[in-house]
Parts: C-alpha cells; sequence; structure tokens
C-alpha cells in the first residue's frame, strides 16, 4: 500500500501551530522566530515533507521553472550545455524541466506542449527547425524563448549559438591547406545543424575545384557509427586521404577503426572532427577538431530568459559566440 504523503498540517499537529504558520515558515523563513524557525524545519525533515507546488501553478503566473528540451541524452555537447544553464538558473532560484526529444519534431511538439501544460517560465529549444504547431504554441504560451547551438536560422525569439555553416567551411578549407584533396564528409542525424555543416563542407571543396563526397547515417552519433562509416569508406572509396565528422565521437570511432586495421593517421589519412569533446583533445594522435563553446551557449541562453522575463523583454536577438579551429595531430 502507498504511504501518505506528509503535509503541513501535519507539521503543524506536531509543533502545535496552525497550518498557516508552517506554509509561512517554509515559503519565507525569515517571518518566523528563530526557535519555531527551526523547530518546524527540523519537523519537515524528520517526516520527509516534499513541498506541493500544485496550489502555486494554479494560483500564480510564475513557475521558477525553466523548461529545457534535449535531443539526445548520450551527446556530451548537451551535457555541457546543462552545466552552462544551470550555472545561471540554479543561483536565481530556478530549476530545471528537462524533455528528450530525439532529433523528432515531432516528439518536440508533444514534449514541449507537456513542458507548457506545468506552466514554465521560459523554454530553450535545442533545434531552430519546428513544426507548425510547435510555433504556434510558443506564440500563444507568451514566454521567453531561446534555440540553441545556431546563429544563422531565423529565431522565434531568441538564438545564442554559432555559425555552422562556416565552421564547417573553415576546418575543411584547413585540411585542403594541409594537402588533403579527396575529402569525405561523413554524417549523422542529419538535423539542421548536420546539413548547413554538409553546406560550409561543400563550398570548402568547390571553391578548391574539388568533388564533394557524402557517406550518411541516421542514427545517433556515436563511435561505432564512425568506426562502421571509417569500413565503408576503406571498402568503397579507398582513395580518400582525409574525413571531415559532424562531431567528435564519429571522428574518434573512425580513427579507432584506422588503428585496428594498421592505417597510420595522419600519413595517410587525416581525420577532423566538430565541437572539440575532452576525448579527442586527450587522444593521442590529438584530434583535429572545431572547438564550440557549449557551456557558455548554455550560460548565455539562461541569462537571456531571465532577463527577458525580469524586464518583458521581447525584442528578437541572435548571439553569435564564435568557435576554435584546432587543427590538433590528426590533419
Amino acid at each position: 500500500m502507498k504511504n501518505r504523503r506528509p503535509t503541513l498540517q501535519d507539521i503543524a499537529d506536531r509543533i502545535g501551530v496552525t497550518k498557516m504558520t508552517v506554509s509561512r515558515c517554509l515559503r519565507d523563513p525569515e517571518s518566523v522566530s528563530a526557535g519555531l524557525r527551526e523547530n518546524i524545519l527540523a519537523v519537515a525533515e524528520q517526516l520527509g515533507y516534499i513541498p506541493n507546488r500544485a496550489p502555486d501553478l494554479l494560483s500564480k503566473s510564475t513557475s521558477r521553472s525553466i523548461g529545457v528540451l534535449v535531443p539526445s541524452l548520450t551527446n556530451q555537447v548537451f551535457a555541457d550545455v546543462l552545466v552552462g544553464i544551470e550555472s545561471v538558473t540554479e543561483p536565481d532560484g530556478y530549476h530545471l524541466m528537462l524533455s528528450h526529444y530525439a532529433y523528432s519534431e515531432e516528439l518536440e511538439e508533444r514534449s514541449l506542449s507537456s513542458l507548457l501544460s506545468y506552466n514554465v517560465d521560459a523554454v530553450i529549444l535545442s533545434d531552430s527547425r519546428h513544426t507548425p504547431r510547435s510555433r504556434r504554441m510558443l506564440e500563444i504560451a507568451g514566454i521567453p524563448c531561446v534555440e540553441i547551438m545556431d546563429s544563422l536560422t531565423p529565431p522565434v525569439h531568441h538564438a545564442v549559438g554559432f555559425d555552422n555553416v562556416a565552421a564547417a567551411r573553415d576546418m575543411v578549407s584547413e585540411m585542403i591547406r594541409h594537402g588533403r584533396r579527396r575529402i569525405i564528409y561523413l554524417a549523422v542525424r542529419l538535423d539542421e545543424r548536420t546539413r548547413q555543416r554538409d553546406q560550409g563542407y561543400r563550398e570548402a571543396m568547390e571553391a578548391h575545384g574539388l568533388a564533394p563526397l557524402k557517406l550518411q547515417r541516421t542514427q545517433r552519433s556515436s563511435f561505432s557509427v564512425g568506426a562502421a562509416l571509417m569500413a565503408e569508406v576503406l571498402a568503397e572509396h579507398p582513395d580518400v586521404d582525409g574525413l571531415f565528422c559532424t562531431n567528435d565521437d564519429v571522428a574518434v570511432g573512425a580513427y579507432f577503426e584506422c588503428l585496428r586495421r594498421g592505417i597510420p593517421v595522419p600519413q595517410c589519412i587525416s581525420i577532423a572532427g566538430f565541437h572539440g569533446h575532452d576525448v579527442g583533445q586527450v587522444m593521442s594522435p590529438r584530434l583535429a577538431s572545431v572547438v564550440t563553446p557549449r557551456e557558455a551557449i548554455g550560460r548565455q541562453a539562461a541569462k537571456l530568459l531571465l532577463a527577458g522575463m525580469k524586464r518583458n523583454d521581447t525584442e528578437k536577438r541572435i548571439i553569435d559566440l564564435g568557435y576554435r579551429i584546432e587543427v590538433g595531430e590528426t590533419l
């Protein structure tokens, strides 16, 4: 049988005060005397009291919560972004309500609807493409919204990110400067950012009179997918001398497949990734990668939301935090 959840009245009965006094103390501890406060908090801890926020959600226009939609729970990119968000929201008394949508616009729509039903004060979206219904819900909700990781696509409200097209173009241009001519793009997930990196890759190749070539997978980015794509490259395109990968874990997986087959990197083939994950920067040889400011993006997105809530700011803003090309030792 399910245990009954302790209530404010249970605490009040233990101490001999009114339920209203207990409620006032838990909301504003300084509103009661030090001795009573210590007693109430001790009994609440002893009983394992869990606050019920439902009445607040019904009676107030603010829930002190921010909805965050992420496409992947295994990608280090979004783990770093969340660290940045929480470094700003937690000290300001906001908690995060996290929802996962697996890169699906339809699942994002359902997840967004669920978050908005909890009266969140703002939302952070990890993609810039949404269903018409998602956009309509955001308009009706009338709360601040920040889209992250993309500074090119016009946002619903605010955007914080970087130029994926330019970043890919710069990295592939660097590979070409290192003498590579037959560079292939390894793409996974096929979301908007993957497509933007494809555009940058193609622009760099065509600017140098080189033929672009892409291999792609729809499954999530991983070491094993990178290894499988590398095996396909070697079987079907043995003359390739460079790999540009849409994410570092794909690049690292491709490198390990080269290592397993005794193919020297970068002597025979160069490999470049994207995002500058820790694993690529500590491996030997150090992975060439586009280093992106994930935590800074999370911090800036949270700051924009909090500022928008306090000032009721409706002006659209796009903040580009840039990137850095790390040539590493695999070019």
